[in-house]
């Protein structure tokens, strides 16, 4: 294993967390609501009014839109990678849905404000997504 030093970026990893954690505390207080990529994008579908799905709307192109903006402003070329392709692919993505039902949340809802609220059950979660995925990567990289 190595350690692509040049790409590690404190400052801007730093600031990136600041944002993350920013963003789950407007969401909460304005929308009531926990920062949850999974439960956004289910409720996206299942949205009851227009105002609704907009504020989801809004959030997930916010997820997707910021990171290319900022590259455009830091002029750095947006770099993509396929981590997995063919039947991989769709067993990881099939997996993380999986896990993500199970664990009524995901790393993000889990994570970052379930861990924020002393949430016994979030760091559950954590734990079991923290272990499955330290599993993953000595599987599928040492075996």
């Amino acid at each position: 294993m190595t350690i692509a030093w040049a790409s590690f970026t404190p400052l801007s990893a730093f600031l990136g967390g600041c944002l993350i954690g920013l963003a789950a505390l407007l969401l909460m207080a304005f929308q009531g609501r926990v920062m949850g990529i999974s439960g956004i994008l289910g409720g996206l579908f299942g949205a009851t009014s227009s105002g609704d799905r907009t504020w989801r709307l809004a959030f997930l192109l916010g997820v997707v839109g910021g990171p290319i903006a900022w590259q455009a402003v830091i002029k750095a070329p947006i770099v993509w990678q396929a981590f997995a392709a063919g039947p991989q692919f769709y067993i990881a993505a099939f997996l993380v849905g999986l896990g993500t039902a199970i664990g009524s949340g995901c790393t993000s809802g889990h994570g970052i404000c379930g861990l924020a609220r002393f949430s016994p059950r979030s760091f559950v979660a954590v734990m079991a997504f923290m272990t499955s995925a330290v599993a993953t990567v000595a599987i599928v990289n040492h075996i």
